[in-house]
Parts: structure tokens; sequence; C-alpha cells
């Protein structure tokens, strides 16, 4: 059995330099060290192919050792495969040099090396040092062109492939460049390395069954009836065989070698070149071998093509205009269905206005079916998509493995590095404390004295050659960290991509559903109510896809960012409204909003997290400011939160101040605990840490709700201001600083008597919101007072809580990153951009009760953070505090007349009441009448 084990013949600290590998050819030794640092080698000079006779270690048993067998390189595959001999059809396996490292060891026989695969281990052995060294280079540069060279398409044309080798070309160079500061490039073994070295004997073995894979028994088998065959064809149509003459030269054959096909196509005669006549010499019975037989040893017969001939260089063209012509009949296809698509477009467009002017219910449910298998074709495309999907995430789950195996092959070899360099500075001083302190022997005989001397310097000629051992390796293996760490990185890179194309796939994944969502809830309300079959099928598919994937997508581990069923703050994605509609519609924004953080991930978050965490230490800048506008990201908001609320509070907070409070609260019971009592259980029924029995949350809030009403009496307790607590416990986690969030959108951000009983400010401030939506949404405010629409039914809540009721956590903590540093003047901004958002959607509706029901949620519609933000500051400016601040004083002051006005007219109506006294009317009886008869 061939298989890859650990060389276990491990000579001694020396290298010897005599000893021939067994098996091996003959050749040139090592070249020395000082005449290969001024060595020089040229592409051009290298052979095409890379290919020779190697020493394999392997097998089991009696016969366990050493096998010679031709390796041969595939460039396409880049696998190193091998057989018994360079004649075989078919070789005996192949190893994958792609995810491969190379290893030679000092310590081992001379030429002895090691390809290390992610399943095995490989040891070789090659006739000298030299060859050896030039087997190791060539793979890693072998390697390394098959990582460098971009995938090409399944039909790529030549000229692509053309235009790319001169880069690729220049970026071999460039490495090979690089490798040179390690290791001098090694000459070409003459007559070991190459074509040439297919037309060398066989080397040979000490015994002939050794040499034989039992392993690959019947590829052993198949090769020696072939070689069989092959022998008797030339005897039977009158030739020599090809032991009669010795075989020729690589010189003469490639002399009197003929005509050859295109290496792209084998079995191929050229057009106008005739049969090639028949030769003795082993050099033709190979050629007529890679002609004639379709399962001979792959690749070979590119490696005996020379030359490229005028005829081959014309089949190329060729080739190259028939791949056009296929390209040319594609773009036909292409523009084909484009047509076919702006057909049905139009079709869709003529069933639309049939199915509006259909007078009959059996037309339009003819028209809804056709709707329906359209939704159909929709589905199975969203299917196909998901298992692209599915399977670019598994390429990137492999390509991740491969890179975590060469980092720490990489390590490893540091690690190894190290300590052979430490053993090498070891016999370095012991070689310098050899010389410098002679030990002091006794006088003996002159015959010991000179053995005693013989030895000392056979010795250190075995040193020498021992650190020159270790010198070479030590450059060949930084050389291979080195180009492994380049790979690497490559890899990292191309993983990178993938996670991007898949995430770009998901995004557009997410965009269908959500537009299969929005069409069937189209088709839904063109249906109507009617009882029909069709209207029974819609209510099915909209219940199909209003259930929740949840359990699916935590089932399957290699998702890039599944939607899970709660977001990072715990609110429910799609949250549980008891109408269809609006959990359709929640559903739908929760797959845009998915899409859009897909798309922008890179683009935007990615370099927004860069900045944040290049931040340091935080200071009141414009830099900080507009980072705050775009958004905190969630690592970063719990300490962001806490210093802006340090800013606000930082006159107020002392040491052991909530706790007092707490302590305060425990002697008596406060009038508002009952209302708070009251209001946790409606606390956000939509998020699992204020819903889940176990939570601790809900205590939390109590502590903090109760502090605050000590804290601050004359406002106690007012609704809202469990949401902004809740807000500030789910970022912050901490009670305390809740507590202190709590006071300073209370006490310091938001204006006086905003959360009192009269609510004066919060009134204020939507009549200063109607001047604002004048001034910068004219004709919205137009259409609205048309149809006598009053905002304030909507927006009055979403001051009084800060758009925790409207907006989904994604884009309502952007909201109140920019809130808690800048004020209540980020609250107008979005206010006015939600609206911006939807105006158009708004103009469209032509009834003051469809707008209305509008209003109560359009602000699911929102699905880009991005976009809104970008509307609140810049679409919304010039938008100064001084004018924000003369609207509110002069609101206030109409609304306080307005308010002492109510006054005078309810105290003229109760002196009116009490100075008419209790009149009774007639014929009614009193009731001090009534007491009396009793």
């Amino acid at each position: 059995m061939e298989g890859a084990h650990e060389n276990p013949a491990e000579s001694s600290s020396s290298v010897p330099r005599s000893e021939e590998p067994a098996g091996s050819a003959g050749g040139p030794e090592v070249v020395p060290a000082e005449e290969s640092e001024g060595c020089a080698r040229s592409l051009d000079a290298a052979p095409k192919k890379l290919c020779g006779y190697l020493s394999k270690f392997g097998g089991k048993g009696p016969i366990r050792g050493w096998k010679s067998r031709w390796f041969f390189y595939d460039e396409k595959k880049c696998h190193l495969y091998y057989s018994r001999t360079a004649q075989d059809a078919s070789p005996l396996d192949s190893i994958d040099l792609s995810s491969a490292v190379f290893d030679c060891k000092a310590d081992a026989e001379e030429g002895t090396f090691e390809i290390k695969t992610p399943s095995r281990i490989i040891t070789l052995k090659a006739a000298t040092k030299q060859v050896m060294l030039y087997w190791l280079q060539q793979l890693q540069m072998k390697r390394w062109e098959f990582h460098s060279s971009p995938p090409a398409p399944p039909a790529a044309p030549d000229a692509a492939l053309a235009a790319n080798r001169p880069a690729l070309r220049l970026e071999l160079e460039h490495e090979e460049a690089e490798l040179e500061d390690f290791l001098c490039p090694v000459r070409t073994p003459p007559g070991l390395v190459g074509v040439a070295a297919a037309l060398q004997p066989v080397p040979a073995m000490p015994l002939a069954l050794p040499n034989i894979s039992l392993k690959h028994l019947g590829t052993e088998i198949q090769n020696k009836m072939y070689n069989i065959r092959g022998n008797r064809q030339p005897q039977g149509t009158g030739h020599r065989s090809p032991g009669e003459d010795p075989p020729l030269s690589a010189e003469s054959w490639r002399t009197e070698q003929p005509l050859s096909s295109d290496p792209g196509a084998p079995g191929k005669y050229p057009a106008d070149s005739p049969k090639s006549t028949p030769k003795s010499s082993l050099a033709a019975n190979l050629i007529q071998k890679a002609k004639h037989q379709n399962n001979t040893f792959p690749f070979f017969a590119e490696g005996l093509t020379w030359t490229r001939t005028a005829q081959e260089k014309v089949l190329a063209l060729e080739q190259q205009v028939l791949t056009l012509t296929k390209e040319l009949k594609s773009q036909k296809e292409l523009v084909r269905i484009l047509h076919k698509a702006l057909e049905a477009a139009q079709q869709e467009k003529r069933a639309s206005s049939a199915y509006l002017a259909a007078a009959e219910d059996k037309d339009r449910l003819e028209l809804v079916r056709h709707k329906v298998r359209q939704i159909a074709e929709l589905g199975r495309r969203v299917e196909a998509l998901e298992q692209e999907r599915e399977s670019l995430v598994q390429t990137a789950g492999l390509q991740e493995q491969q890179a975590q195996e060469l980092r720490q092959h990489v390590q490893l070899l540091m690690d190894k590095n190290q300590a052979k360099q430490q053993v090498i500075c070891k016999l370095s001083e012991k070689v310098t404390q050899d010389f410098t302190h002679l030990p002091t022997q006794p006088p003996g005989p002159p015959g010991a004295a000179d053995r005693d001397f013989l030895s000392q310097q056979e010795k250190m000629e075995h040193l020498k050659d021992d650190m020159e051992a270790y010198r070479t390796q030590n450059r060949f293996l930084n050389s291979e960290i080195h180009q492994v760490t380049k790979i690497w990185r490559r890899v990292a890179e191309k993983e990178r991509a993938l996670l991007m194309k898949c995430a770009y796939l998901q995004a557009k994944n997410c965009q269908v559903e959500s537009k299969y969502l929005a069409g069937l809830r189209r088709l839904q309300e063109a249906s109507g109510g009617e009882a029909t079959e069709c209207s029974e099928l819609l209510k099915q598919l909209i219940q199909e896809a209003l259930q929740w994937e949840a359990g699916e997508a935590s089932a399957n581990g290699v998702e890039l960012s599944p939607i899970s069923e709660y977001d990072e703050y715990g609110f429910l994605t799609v949250p549980n409204f008891e109408m269809e509609d609006l959990k359709l519609l929640a559903k739908i924004q929760a797959l845009e909003v998915h899409s859009h953080h897909l798309l922008a991930h890179e683009a935007v978050e990615r370099p927004l997290r860069e900045r944040w965490a290049a931040l340091g230490d935080l200071a009141p800048s414009v830099e900080l400011k507009q980072l705050l506008r775009a958004g905190v990201p969630r690592e970063h908001r719990p300490r962001v939160w806490r210093w802006l609320i340090h800013l606000r509070v930082r006159h107020l907070q002392s040491p052991g101040h909530y706790q007092e409070l707490l302590n305060r609260g425990q002697v008596r019971e406060h009038p508002a605990a009952r209302q708070i009592e009251l209001d946790l259980n409606r606390t956000f029924p939509n998020n699992k840490h204020f819903t889940c029995p176990t939570s601790s949350f809900p205590d939390k809030l109590r502590r903090v709700l109760l502090a605050f009403s000590w804290q601050n009496p004359t406002i106690g307790y007012c609704q809202g201001l469990n949401r902004l607590a809740a807000i500030a416990l789910l970022v912050l986690e901490e009670e305390e600083s809740a507590f202190w969030c709590l006071v300073a959108i209370v006490e310091t951000i938001m204006p006086a008597d905003y959360y009192s009983k009269t609510l004066t400010s919060s009134q204020v401030d939507q009549r200063v919101l109607q001047d604002l939506l004048l001034e910068k949404l004219p004709r919205l405010m137009a259409h609205l007072g048309q149809h006598r629409v009053d905002l304030s039914f909507i927006t009055f809540n979403w001051f009084l809580v800060v758009f925790a009721d409207s907006l989904i956590s994604n884009i309502l903590l952007r909201v109140w990153d920019a809130f808690l540093y800048e004020g209540t003047k980020v609250v107008f901004r979005y206010a006015l951009a939600i609206f911006k958002y939807n105006e158009e959607a708004i103009l469209r509706l032509q009834d003051g009760l469809e707008i209305y029901q509008y209003l109560r949620f359009f602000t699911k519609t929102i699905c880009s953070g991005q976009k809104l933000m970008n509307i609140a500051f810049n679409d919304m400016n010039p938008f100064r505090m001084k004018q924000l601040r003369q609207l509110r004083t002069a609101h206030r002051e109409r609304l306080q007349a307005e308010l002492h006005e109510l006054e005078q007219l309810k105290a003229e109506y109760l002196e009116t009441r009490n100075s008419q006294g209790p009149a009774v009317p007639e014929g009614c009886t009193s009731e001090d009448e009534g007491e009396g008869d009793a």
C-alpha cells in the first residue's frame, strides 16, 4: 500500500554526500554555496513541463521502502501525478499541491523532502541535493502560479486568457525575485528533469516486486497490458522494436519530431500534415502512444510539444472564432429574453387594465389566477437564489478552513525554524570553543597525536557539512514561510470577496421576498373580502409567508447573517400585531431593513466602526457630532451614552444618591407607585426582556421609576416615562445609569412642564411642529388641511416618548444617539423627516379616514435608516435653534392666554351657577322632602 509516511531511516547528524538514493538515477552534485550565490536562471531556459523520476517512500510490511515513480505536474489542476514509468497509460495517484506545503530535513538522507497536504504526508527522494532543491523551488513557483492566476470561466475566449498572461508573468517574475532573497535559484539538472528524463532508462530497483504498487494493482495491470500492445504494434507493421536501436538523445529527438497537434485538442492531426512515419526509437513510440490513445498518461503529450507551429496557431484562432460566435449567440439569446420580459411586462399592464375594466367576477377571477401563477414562478426563483447563496456560504467555509490550516502550518514552520537557528548558534559556539580552547593533552606517541588530529579534523568537516545543510534548510523554510503567508493572505481576500458576494445575494433575496409579500398584500386588497377560491388561496399564502423561519435559520450553522426572531436588543423583528395587514407590513419592513444592512455593511458600517474604534477619548467636537448623527455601533453605545448623560447631569449627581432614593421608597409608599405598577406590564409587550417571567428588567424598571418619583415630586410619574426608562435599561443595563438617563431627559433636555399634569410644553411643541411643517412641506400640509387631518393625534406620542413606540430599534437608537447630544432639535428634525420620507404616499390618498388609517402604521414602511438620517440632517436645513426658541415662546404665550381665558370662563360659569342656587324644577320632589317622607 502506497501511503504517506515519515522517513524512518534517519541518518546521523552529518549529511552524507557520497551516498546515492536507491533506485535513483545519478546526476550532478549540489552547486556549492559560493557558486550558487551568483547563479541566475531564466524562465525561458527552464523546461516547459515539470516532470522526472523520484523515489517515493511507501508500502507495507516486507515491501515497505523506496519505490521509483515518474512524477508529472498538471498546471490546470495544480496536481502532481505519478506512475511507475513514463510510458504508463494511467497514473497511479496524484497529489493536490494547491493546499500543500513543502519541507526538507537537514538530518535526513541526501535529497529527501516532504510534501504535506491536509490529508497525508508524502516522503520523496531525489537523485542529488541539487535535484531536490530544483523540485522544491519549481513546486513552490507552480503553487504560487496556481493561486495567483484568476479563475477562468468555463468558456473563456483565448484572447482574454492571452491578455492575462503578461500580468501573470510579471507577477511570477516578481515572486521569483522575492524568493531569491531567501534561496538562490537552482540550475536545471541536465537529463534528470523535464521531458528529457523520459528518454532515460527507468532507475533500477533492488527487486522487481517492491517497485510494483499493490495499492493500485488494477492500474498496474492496465498499464502493463497497454505497454505490451504498444510494443507489439510496430512489429505487426514491419517496424523494428524499440530495443533494437538505442534511444535518441533529447537534441536529435527534438529535430526529428513531426508536427504535433494542438495541445488543447489531443488525439487530432493537423489539417495539412500527413501522419508521421513510424519510428523505431523510444521517442517515436511515445509520440505514437500520445497521439493514437485517448487513455494515455494525461498531459504527457503536452510535455512532448516543443514548438507551436503555424498550423497550431490557425487552430487556436479558429477556436477563438468559435468562442466568439458562441458569445454572440448568447448575446442574441439575452436580447431575445429581454424582449420576452418586455412583452411580459406589457402583457401584465394589459391584464391589470383588463382587471379594472372587467365587469364580471369570472373575468376577474381568471386574472387573479394568472397573478397567482406569476407569484409561484417568483417563489421558485427565490428558492434558486437561496440554493446559490447556500453553495457560496459553503465555499466560503471551506476557504476559511483551508486558511486556518495554512496559518497553523506557518506557525509550526516558524517555531521549527527558530529551534534550528538556536541549534546552529550552539554548533557555531562549540566550533569556536574548539578552535580557541584546545584541550591540553599529555604527551603521547606521535601516532596517537596524529590520530587525534585527524579525528578532530574529520569531526570539523562533518560539522561544516551540518552547518551548510542547516543553512540551506533554513533558507528554504524561510522562502516557504514567506510564500505560504502570501498565499494565506490571498485566500483571506478571496474569502472576504465571497462573503461580500454572499451578503449581496442574501440582500437581493430579502428584496425579492419583500416584493413577494407586497404583491400578496396588493392582491389581497384587490380581491377584497369575497369568499372565493382565490381569496382562500391568497389567505393561505399570506399565512405561510407570515410564519417565521427562525428555527430553520438557527439550525443551519453556515448562515451569514440570518434574520433572527428577535433583534439585538430583544425586540420582536415581526411584532405580534392583531391585524394581519400590520403583521405583513412589519415583515416586509424587517426584510427591507436587513437588505439595506447587508448592502451597506462594507461601504458604510465598516468605515463607521473603524472611525469609532480610532476615536479615543470622548470630547465635544464637530467630528463627534457627525459620528453621533451617523449612529453609534452597539459595542460603543453604552460607553458613549454614559458620557453624554454625565455631561447633562454632572451638577446633579452625587455618590449614593440613587440608593438614598430607593431607601426612601422602602420607608413609605409613593402615591404614584400604583400607577407605576400598572404600567410595568404595558411596557414594550414585543420585547422579550420585559415579557419573560424570569427576566430582571421589570424589577429594575420598577426601582428606576420609583426613585425618579422621589427625585422629582412635582412630576412624580407620567405615562411615557416607563418607555424612556426602558430604552435606557436596554442599552445601559445598569439601573442607576438608566435612572440618570431619565433625569437627563426630563430635567435637562426637555423643556419644563413637558411631563406635568397640564403637558403645557408638549402642546407648545405640537404647534411649533405645525409651523415647521408648513415651512418645510407646504404641499403635504395643504393636502392634509384640505381633508381636515390633525397630525397631533399621531405626533403627540412621538415627542412624549421620543419615538419609542414608533420606530424599530435599529433606527430608534440612532435617533437617541443624536438626541442625547443635541437635544430636542433632533426630535423635530426626525419628525419632519418621517413625513418627508412618506410624503408622496400620503399625497396619493384622497380620503380623510384613509389618511388617518395610513398614519397609524406608516412608520412601519421606513426601512432605510441612512436615508431617513440624510433627510433629517440635510434636506431639512436650515434648521436653527434660534428659530425654534422664538416659535416656542410665541406659542407658549398664545397657549397661556388661551388657558387663562378658559379659566375665566370656568370661573364665570361657577359664579353664575352658585348665584342661582339649587333650584328645583316644578313637579319634582327635592331630596330633603324625600328624606322627610321616609
